[in-house]
């Protein structure tokens, strides 16, 4: 199984070999750094845990930097931003590297990120809601929800659909195609839209 983390940037668009458009998101994605190997002896199960977007150690805990240092081949010990498991990987060792070279075009991935939050939204635009008649004297009420079913019950029953914070959830999206792999700048070409703002971190994995 490949696998990688990366920051979506921006969306541009791609000519095919038959010239035809493709609507493109870049991902900044890797180089990864794997830091344990999980094994069911230890911990239970069987993952990787990989590390992304190195940063200052003054900003690292001790804790981080001492579970880093444990890498074979290190002198020092390194500190990231991000560290993530990936389940059911075996064939690899703490230190290796994973980079976008491990992708090709035409690959078919997964990638689940973090969309876009929206703060707080009326159930028109939460849940596409229709909103009450223009007419019958309605004056400020045709986006409200209505009636919320009352009567015998004396509580809100839980799942009703109302307003609320909307966005922000984690978010997965399958079968996007890799249109591009550039090796010197660490980035993929993905078809498509992808899940967040710039910036956000996402999980490939094909």
């Amino acid at each position: 199984m490949k696998f990688i983390l990366g920051k979506k940037q921006h969306m541009m668009q791609c000519f095919a070999d038959d010239g035809s458009v493709v609507p493109t998101t870049v991902v900044e994605a890797g180089p990864l750094v794997v830091t344990q190997i999980k094994s069911p002896d230890v911990d239970g199960y069987v993952a990787v845990q990989v590390a992304y977007e190195e940063q200052k150690e003054s900003r690292a805990t001790k804790a981080h930097l001492g579970h880093v240092k444990k890498l074979p081949g290190t002198e020092k010990a390194g500190a990231y931003k991000h560290l993530r498991e990936f389940k059911d990987i075996e064939e690899m060792s703490a230190g290796d590297r994973i980079t976008v070279s491990a992708f090709k075009k035409g690959d078919i991935v997964t990638v689940t990120g973090i969309s876009k939050g929206k703060g707080f939204q009326g159930v028109v635009k939460r849940h596409g809601f229709h909103g009450g008649p223009r007419s019958h004297g309605q004056k400020h009420s045709e986006r409200e929800h209505g009636s919320i079913g009352g009567g015998l019950r004396n509580k809100v029953p839980k799942g009703m659909r109302m307003g609320g914070r909307m966005g922000s959830d984690r978010i997965t999206v399958k079968n996007l195609e890799i249109v591009g792999v550039d090796v010197e700048n660490n980035q993929l070409l993905i078809k498509g839209a992808i899940p967040g703002k710039r910036g956000t971190l996402v999980e490939i994995i094909g």
